[in-house]
């Protein structure tokens, strides 16, 4: 009797015996390629979508400052919309007011200081000269090669500062509409944000709300106040030495000193010091250095602390890695939110982040500190109070 013989099935695609590729890999291919696409769509969206995002963050720090005043009015039986229109165009009003004021000085000195800066110029290249015994350029040879560089795309020049002309309005326009819809919106865009949340997370979400209210409106509110303090002591200083262009240095120095921690107020004041330096003198120089640092002095034990009191101070380390990560990303104008952003952060941690007892440890001392250490020092103290 013969056996059977036995029938062998022909192999699978994709086993290890056929030569054909299995059925799903043409499939797990579009896929793939579909995917990286769809990746690279959302990454160049995004970076495009990077203004717009910066455009927000203006207009609701804008609208976080102005919200106190808001309020101030509603209390008084005003609508809200009517409120926030009002409160909007009286920041718009001394705004206006303040251009209107030192604009004509300040664009006359900084035409003044133009037609000075040749002058300038060469009392500095000979005082370099004459000290260190360096060769620099006439002013005549730099700008014959500024002319040679640049003299090519003067129209395009031109058609970049008007296109950007048109930019800036167009984004002063955008943030403002924003600012004055989220002002109007108030409490009806906090109840449609917490419609989307369970009760427990709503209660949350209002604390957290209240507290960055309250620690971003009082931080911008401290910081112009500072900022206009130290650019009027700046601009007496200047005055009584007669240093010229004294508004524009006075303004740049305020500015530049409070919205740039750590290593603003030095930054600001070396412009004032390099056009006494120039134009005047070492001694002149080395007076408004003196006051620099004099004043920051004055402003971080008695100005800071009774302007800021209930404001949200930051380590000064913190506040500078925070300036230069959003300059970095958003440029100057993402150097100047970088503060109020990190004090929303900040306001969150000091909320919600708990703090544990500390051991008992030699590294939580200096050499000649005695007793127990503390679990906060007097500056986390004054942060939350």
């Amino acid at each position: 009797m013969t056996q059977p013989i036995p029938v062998i099935p022909p192999p699978r695609q994709g086993s290890g015996n056929s030569t054909q590729p299995p059925r799903w890999l043409l499939k797990a291919f579009i896929m793939a390629v579909v995917t990286v696409f769809v990746a690279l769509f959302a990454w160049r969206a995004l970076g495009q979508l990077s203004t717009l995002g910066l455009y927000l963050l203006l207009a609701f720090f804008l609208a976080l400052a102005l919200e106190p005043a808001v309020l101030f009015m509603i209390r008084h039986k005003w609508k809200r919309g009517a409120a926030a229109g009002v409160a909007l165009g009286g920041f718009l009003l001394i705004s206006l007011v303040i251009i209107a004021l030192f604009g004509q000085l300040l664009v006359q000195q900084i035409i003044e200081f133009t037609k000075q800066a040749p002058d300038i110029w060469n009392g500095l290249r000979d005082t370099l000269e004459a000290r260190f015994n360096v060769k620099i350029p006439e002013n005549n040879d730099l700008i014959s090669q500024a002319m040679e560089r640049f003299g090519d795309s003067f129209t395009s020049g031109a058609v970049a500062i008007g296109s950007g002309v048109v930019s800036t309005l167009f984004a002063t326009m955008s943030i403002l509409l924003v600012t004055y819809y989220l002002l109007a919106a108030g409490p009806k865009l906090r109840r449609t944000v917490c419609g989307f949340l369970p009760q427990d997370q709503q209660t949350e979400v209002l604390r957290l709300w209240e507290i960055t209210q309250d620690k971003v409106s009082g931080f911008i509110s401290s910081r112009l106040v500072l900022a206009l303090v130290s650019s009027l002591a700046t601009f007496a200083c200047l005055t009584i030495l007669r240093t010229p262009y004294s508004v524009p240095l006075a303004l740049f120095t305020g500015l530049i000193s409070q919205f740039v921690p750590t290593i603003g107020t030095y930054i600001g004041g070396a412009l004032p010091i390099l056009v006494a330096l120039a134009s005047q003198g070492p001694i002149q120089a080395l007076i408004i250095l003196v006051f620099i640092v004099a004043y920051q002095q004055v402003e971080n034990l008695w100005l800071q602390p009774k302007i800021s009191a209930k404001a949200l101070e930051m380590n000064p380390a913190v506040a500078f890695i925070v300036v230069i990560a959003f300059g970095s990303v958003f440029g100057a104008v993402g150097a100047f939110i970088g503060l109020p952003i990190a004090a929303v952060i900040q306001a969150g941690l000091s909320t919600y982040v708990r703090r544990h007892e500390l051991v008992d440890s030699d590294l939580f001392r200096d050499p000649n500190q005695t007793g127990p250490v503390p679990l906060r020092s007097r500056d986390d103290t004054e942060t939350d109070s």
